[in-house]
């Protein structure tokens, strides 16, 4: 496998990337809420739920919680999850 080698600025970009990627990834989880209340196809929600659990697990939201969020599929149990989500967030 080949060394990279990056410049400082390419290390700054990739560092605040994973600095960064819990905030990321909650913006990420908004707006899969907006896009699911608007899928208007089955196929297209099950595409949106996916994406939400691969979201949620580099959140490393507990399995339990996941696995409930998945398994009602209710995009309001979603929404006032990600709300907590953020609270929390800004009282860090």
């Amino acid at each position: 496998m080949a060394k990279n080698n990056y410049s400082q600025y390419q290390k700054a970009v990739i560092s605040g990337y994973y600095n960064n990627l819990d905030t990321i990834m909650l913006q990420k989880l908004g707006e899969l809420v907006t896009e699911l209340y608007l899928a208007d196809t089955k196929a297209k929600q099950n595409r949106l739920w996916q994406r939400a659990n691969k979201a949620m697990l580099k959140l490393k939201v507990p399995p339990a919680i996941i696995d409930h969020i998945m398994e009602k599929k209710d995009v309001q149990v979603l929404a006032k999850n990600l709300q907590d989500w953020l609270a929390n967030k800004k009282k860090k």
